[in-house]
């Protein structure tokens, strides 16, 4: 399994100060050349191989280097090999009869041992596994024990090894590890809530760009606990992807057309994919909500916060209502008062206006009767005018039906004992 590989190796050149002696000096004597054989084995031999060969493979250099290493030990260590079987898998006929062509369809946690780990296996988990099966399936060893070109799994091995240290595709495997399940509950279960959707909940995190990822909690988490766990899985930013599953090759593609045609179709394809996982995780998520008891008590809480505010508001307005009618009500009373004394008011003036009318009537039939105070029988037309200016003049002054009426009767008193035009004149004097 080595092999012989010539190095060419350039002396730097002699420093600029090396000229400034004038002779040479020899320290200590060189001793004879030897010519060694060096295995090509070990990480510094495979990190040049691959600059020399300007590999472009997205693997790191000590993984490969890992696997020839093991490789090698492999065909050295036949004869002494003594693995402990207790904790690794059994390996079924269908898994030893993988053919490597195929390698998109086998699993590749299974090929290693992993299959109980899967995603949750270390690097450090595959590393030992890969040096166990290799160690066990390396074609020299089974060459020594008579079975020839039998390297069939032991490529199926190399291939899941690579896929599994490499980050990208191993998330690509992950995403679309078809022993993984990704049903979700429907919502409809019965059961305790927790237990159903705690795990898979917990499955599901393992996509997450973000971590830490919030845990579903229990009964007693806060508020702020379920509402900050739901908006960030609804905001959910998964890494999984659907590359694994492209149907074409583009390295098969025959020219530039057909390369870009093929890209363009997995694109497709892996954006249709990716839509309905999305889809699937907000269901997962609705569903969670809906079945939640926690959101449950939250919107009882929420209804009762609603309520209580609305029947404060109620009970505000049914009060503002009261004392706004109160308030008319009192106008009411206050108005239909006022109009009622307004109305007595109104009689009385109408009453007292008939009264002082009644007076300056009777005062005027007073006048007429004394013949106007001239004491004859026929009054003249200048005696009737004299006398009517001196009735206006009391009338004018007297506005009172009080005043008036005392005025009358005391002319009416007058002229009974023969003074009344004395009596007229005094009041004329006196205004």
């Amino acid at each position: 399994m080595t092999a012989d590989v010539p190095f060419e190796i350039t002396l730097s050149a002699a420093p600029e100060t090396a000229s400034a002696l004038s002779e040479p000096r020899v320290h200590a004597s060189l001793s004879p050349a030897v010519q060694r054989t060096i295995s090509p084995i070990g990480v510094y031999v495979q990190h040049y191989r691959r600059r020399l060969e300007k590999d472009d493979s997205e693997q790191t250099d000590h993984l490969k280097a890992h696997a020839d290493h093991v490789a090698a030990e492999a065909a050295n260590a036949v004869n002494d090999l003594s693995l402990d079987a207790d904790d690794e898998e059994e390996e079924t006929e269908d898994l030893l009869l993988l053919d490597p062509k195929e390698w998109k369809k086998q699993d590749h946690y299974a090929v290693l041992g992993l299959s109980k780990l899967r995603y949750r296996a270390t690097l450090d988990d595959i590393v030992k596994s890969h040096r166990k099966k290799v160690l066990r399936h390396h074609p020299d060893k089974k060459a020594a024990h008579g079975h020839l070109n039998d390297d069939g799994f032991f490529k199926c091995i190399q291939k899941a090894f690579d896929m599994l240290t490499d980050p990208v595709k191993r998330r690509q495997w992950d995403s679309v590890d078809p022993e993984v399940s990704t049903d979700i509950p429907t919502g409809k279960e019965k059961g305790d809530f927790y237990e159903i959707y705690r795990p898979v909940f917990a499955r599901e995190a393992r996509f997450s760009e973000k971590s830490p990822v919030p845990e579903l909690g229990d009964e007693d988490s806060t508020r702020e606990h379920v509402e900050s766990f739901y908006e960030f899985w609804y905001a959910l930013d998964s890494w999984r992807s659907f590359e694994y599953l492209d149907k074409e090759d583009v390295s098969g593609g025959g020219n530039r057309d057909d390369k870009r045609w093929i890209e363009s179709k997995n694109r497709k394809e892996r954006a249709a994919r990716k839509k309905e996982d999305n889809q699937r995780l907000r269901t997962l998520v609705d569903n969670a909500v809906k079945a939640d008891p926690r959101m449950a008590r939250f919107k009882v809480e929420d209804k009762q916060k609603r309520n209580a505010k609305r029947n404060a508001r109620e009970e505000d307005e049914r009060k503002a209502r009261e004392t706004k009618a109160a308030a008319e009500e009192a106008a009411k009373k206050v108005a239909a008062s006022a109009a009622v004394q307004e109305e007595e008011e109104k009689k009385l003036r109408q009453q007292a206006h008939k009264l002082f009318k009644k007076e300056q009537r009777s005062l005027k039939v007073l006048f007429k009767n004394a013949n106007y105070f001239t004491g004859s029988e026929t009054p003249s037309a200048a005696e009737i005018t004299a006398a009517t200016e001196k009735l206006d003049k009391i009338l004018a002054a007297k506005k009172d039906v009080g005043e008036l009426a005392a005025v009358r009767a005391e002319i009416e008193a007058a002229h009974a004992a023969g003074n009344g035009a004395a009596a007229v004149d005094q009041i004329i004097a006196g205004l």
